[in-house]
């Protein structure tokens, strides 16, 4: 059995977004703009060295996966 709020929730969103958005959102999007800058988006992330990457991402290298040696080793 599910919950009331897990069925009425998605709905009334599915709802919003479907129906009542794109009524609403032209006369309140002065308003979120003007809270809401886009100020963040704009700063750039800074470059990292490649010394300081040593020519990997995430754990692997351009090579190839990097190889873990097992912990548990009986």
């Amino acid at each position: 059995m599910v919950c009331i709020p897990c069925i009425v929730i998605p709905v009334l969103l599915w709802v919003y977004k479907r129906f009542l958005e794109p009524i609403i959102y032209p006369f309140i999007s002065p308003f979120i703009n003007r809270f809401w800058t886009k100020a963040a988006v704009k700063e750039t992330p800074q470059k990292h060295s490649a010394d300081e990457c040593n020519g990997t991402v995430n754990g692997s290298t351009a090579n190839g996966p990097k190889t873990v040696a097992d912990k548990k080793a009986d």
